[in-house]
Parts: structure tokens; C-alpha cells; sequence
């Protein structure tokens, strides 16, 4: 049986009685058409079933494929439990389909994983890195390889390459500056990962490589701004609950025995909290709590956390602006968007623990 040959742009362009660019001009937006010139044209396609250009044919005449590459760091389902993670993909990946184009979600193989052939092959115009390792990172190796106009979300740039952060040492800086004026002095402190396949647990910042990831990193250094050191230092798995009870035990039961935690995220905090209630202590009488993000968790009322609120849908909307100038060849965009400082009611005055 002989296949039914797939309408062309130059059938559409025979039936509306038009030209050949008319009808390109209709379906790519590149120029004025007249509402009633776009009308002949899209009732003439719809008569022959013509569904619009090839993808394929559209991506050789302009050189591009009309798909970002967005990397992912974390397990692609952790990703998608994050809140703060999942507000800025909704806000990029939306200013991106209004610019026409697609999103190739991709996860970042490890430093010494072959796993590599979608970063090597895929065809992206563009590629998004959510977070990126400050060395050694091989999802940015093989795209600064290829050629691929990069812009990073909370890292340092290379030459060329775009860049979203926070100023979150500082604020960081500012929460344990404001629990050194409420009395405490041995102030802990439970952390993002400091890399890939990390378990949760206490670890001595002397004896090991400083983290990798750039959050990590900055909300530590925030001691050192402060002009303090922490006296325990607890690792997290994960930026989840789960893994803020679990170091929330580890850091509360020290030897040092802290009267102040201070979390790298509020999904940690909120775990820490919950911890130190399982051990019969009230926060903030018996221990101060604060967070980083300024998500509203409403399973700790009547408890607000102390944070700071980073406003995670400017991000995306930062990246896709990246995104967009990189496309039309303009100098990379290096953005710092703010931070809002919101006292909740998780920091009292320091008190000795029994």
C-alpha cells in the first residue's frame, strides 16, 4: 500500500494562493503578516492536514536544534522533592517554552563514570548546569568541549559562561552574627553535601577536602566571616527532613553541645527541629534553630524558622534571561539576586543545656 505523501509548506502556499515565504513567515513569526494573510494560510493547512515544519528541516536551515540541555547534579527524583528546586525549574523551563524552546533534562555523570553520551552527543542550543562542582566537574568539561554557551546557577563561571547566584555567605554571616549577639557561643552547624555519594554524618573540615559544591562551601565559609568557628559540623546527605533529623541528632548529642544550630536549608532545619523535639527539647528555650531558603513549613507550627528567604522564581527567570542573551551572541549575564532575612520564632537567648 502506498504511503499518503505528508503535505508540504509549498501545498499550503498553492492552496491559500500565496507565496512560499508567506506561508514560512506565518509559522515562524519572523515577520509582519497581516491577520488576514495568516488566516488564508492556517485554513489552507488545516484543509491538507499540514501540521507545520519539520523540526529536522527547521534545525538545518537555522544551525539550531530549539532544545536547552538542563543538567542536573542531584538524583533526578530528589530533584523533583525539592521545593526549592522544583520553583525554579517551573519559572526557566516556562520563560523557555515562551522562547520556543524545548528542555532536554540531562543528569551529570560522575567524575569517573563513562556514563557520558547525552552530554557528549545530544544536540542542545544551550545548556543550564544547576550547581556545579568548583573542580573537576565533567558535565562543564564536556560542554565547554563542544562549544555549548553555558550559564551556571550558584557557581563560579569559566570565560564565556553566564552565572545566577546568592550572596548566601553573607547572609549566613548575618543568622550566626545574630545568635553570637543572643549569647551563644558554641554554635554547630549541620551542612549540605559537601559532594556526590556523601553519607550524613560528623566530619572534621580540618581532615578532609573543602566541599565541592558552591552552597556548601560559601554557608560554611559564613563562620569565618562571622569570626567564629562552628563546634560541630554535621553533614547531610541530602537537603531533606529526613536527613535534618538524622543529623540533627548527631549535632544536638555532641560533646560540644550546642545551644544553636545553624542549617544550610530549611528542609534541614525543620529536621533539626523535629529532632530536638524527640529529645524532650523545646526550641527555641533549649536550642536555637535557623534555616536558609524561606519555605513555608506548615507541619512546624505553631514554630516559624529564622532564615533567609531566597526568592527561587527570580532565579529561573534570571537563567532564562542568561539563556536568551547567550543565544543572540550577548555578553554574558552574571546575575546576584538578593536574600530577605525573615525572623521567625526559632532563636532565643542562649541558656545552658542540662
Amino acid at each position: 500500500m502506498a504511503r499518503t505523501r505528508r503535505p508540504t509548506m509549498a501545498d499550503v502556499a498553492a492552496l491559500a494562493g500565496v507565496s512560499l515565504s508567506t506561508v514560512s513567515l506565518t509559522y515562524s513569526g519572523a515577520g509582519p503578516i497581516s491577520d488576514d494573510m495568516k488566516a488564508r494560510v492556517e485554513k489552507a493547512a488545516t484543509e491538507l492536514g499540514y501540521a507545520g515544519p519539520s523540526p529536522q528541516g527547521r534545525a538545518l536551515r537555522s544551525g539550531r536544534s530549539g532544545v536547552i540541555g538542563l543538567v542536573i547534579h542531584e538524583k533526578i527524583a530528589q530533584s523533583f522533592r525539592d521545593p526549592i528546586t522544583l520553583s525554579l525549574l517551573d519559572a526557566l523551563m516556562s520563560d523557555l517554552s515562551d522562547m520556543g524552546l524545548g528542555v532536554l533534562l540531562i543528569p551529570s555523570p560522575a567524575v569517573d563514570s563513562e556514563e557520558r553520551a547525552l552530554l557528549e552527543t545530544a544536540p542542545m542550543d544551550a545548556a543550564v548546569l544547576v550547581r556545579v562542582r568548583d573542580h573537576d566537574d565533567p558535565a562543564l568539561q564536556i560542554l565547554r568541549r563542544r562549544g555549548i554557551p553555558l550559564a551556571l546557577m550558584e557557581g563560579t563561571p569559566p570565560s564565556g559562561a553566564a552565572a545566577v547566584n546568592v550572596p548566601d555567605a553573607e547572609a549566613t554571616a548575618d543568622l550566626i552574627s545574630r545568635l553570637i549577639a543572643a549569647g551563644h557561643t558554641r554554635i554547630g552547624t549541620v551542612t549540605l553535601p559537601w559532594g556526590s555519594h556523601r553519607e550524613t554524618g560528623v566530619i572534621d573540615p580540618a581532615a578532609i577536602a573543602e566541599p565541592v559544591w558552591t552552597p556548601t562551601r560559601n554557608r560554611l565559609r559564613a563562620f569565618e566571616l562571622a569570626g567564629v568557628e562552628p563546634c560541630v559540623v554535621v553533614e547531610a546527605r541530602a537537603s531533606a527532613v529526613s536527613e535534618g533529623i538524622a543529623a540533627g541528632y548527631l549535632a544536638i548529642q555532641h560533646e560540644s553541645r550546642p545551644t544553636a544550630i545553624v542549617a544550610q536549608s530549611d528542609l534541614l532545619a525543620g529536621g533539626v527541629v523535629l529532632a530536638a523535639r524527640e529529645l524532650d527539647l523545646h526550641v527555641p528555650r533549649d536550642i536555637s534553630v535557623t534555616g536558609f531558603d524561606g519555605l513555608d513549613l506548615a507541619w512546624l507550627a505553631p514554630l516559624e524558622l529564622t532564615t533567609y528567604a531566597q526568592d527561587t522564581a527570580a532565579k529561573g527567570h534570571a537563567l532564562g534571561a542568561a539563556v536568551k542573551a547567550l543565544l543572540a551572541g550577548e555578553e554574558p549575564l552574571e546575575v546576584l539576586t538578593p536574600l530577605e532575612f525573615r525572623a521567625g520564632g526559632t532563636v532565643a537567648r542562649a541558656r545552658e543545656r542540662g
